[in-house]
């Protein structure tokens, strides 16, 4: 059999993402100070993250009872603490134990709870929304397609990914870790095959540069149900 009749198999057990993420934060290959945790410019720069946060507050203040967000991948939560406000509960997801220990200690709200999860092995927390914010872009299509399959649990999916511009290449397979599909012209759409993510309705929300304007950060909103 081929690896597109088994698009989701494991190659390697555990999966090295853990590990992955764990040097970028130690290493700060993402930039930052070198005793600080920094999820990169994407979650820092200006540009980027106000369109962001503007599109995720509005969307989530539209509803007469606030949602429960699950913040999958929040990373130095610099983004996520601008949302905690909007929503009834807010659940952030890391898979770093010392990223997560370190942001229980800076950040403190009476709806907001941090939990160290892997999201393509661990269960994922109970919610109405899931934020996936420039993290599946980082994973292989079988950690991909792990995740896709327990996000049916939402009614609601806020994804962002670095995608190239113009036409590109759907969802060639990368090894996980800091790098992303961008450098062999494509990007992930979960619609489209080895994921065919199913969907009630599909809306873009943000569409910005990238600051290294190597392609551009889109932020689509999927409804499920």
């Amino acid at each position: 059999m081929n690896n597109k009749e088994k698009p989701f198999q494991r190659t390697k057990k555990p999966w090295p993402t853990k590990d992955a993420m764990e040097q970028v934060y130690a290493m700060n290959l993402w930039g930052g100070e070198t005793s600080s945790y920094y999820s990169g410019n994407g979650s820092h720069d200006p540009e980027a993250v106000q369109p962001y946060v503007a599109a995720l507050s509005s969307f989530l203040s539209a509803f007469e009872q606030p949602l429960t967000v699950c913040d999958l991948g929040c990373g130095d939560f610099n983004v996520g603490k601008q949302l905690v406000g909007y929503a009834e509960k807010y659940i952030a997801v890391d898979i770093v134990p010392d990223l997560i220990a370190h942001n229980k200690e800076r950040f403190m709200n009476k709806n907001l709870e941090f939990r160290c999860l892997d999201i393509a092995v661990d269960e994922l927390p109970d919610g109405d929304c899931a934020i996936v914010r420039q993290v599946l872009q980082h994973l292989s299509n079988a950690e991909v397609g792990a995740v896709v399959r327990k996000l049916y649990r939402y009614k609601y999916i806020i994804l962002t990914e670095h995608i190239p511009e113009g036409d590109f290449t759907p969802n060639m397979d990368i090894i996980s870790g800091q790098g992303i599909r961008i450098k062999k012209q494509s990007g992930l759409n979960l619609l489209h095959p080895p994921f065919n993510l199913k969907i009630k309705e599909e809306k873009q929300l943000v569409s910005v540069l990238s600051n290294d304007h190597k392609g551009k950060i889109v932020t689509t909103l999927y409804t499920v149900f």
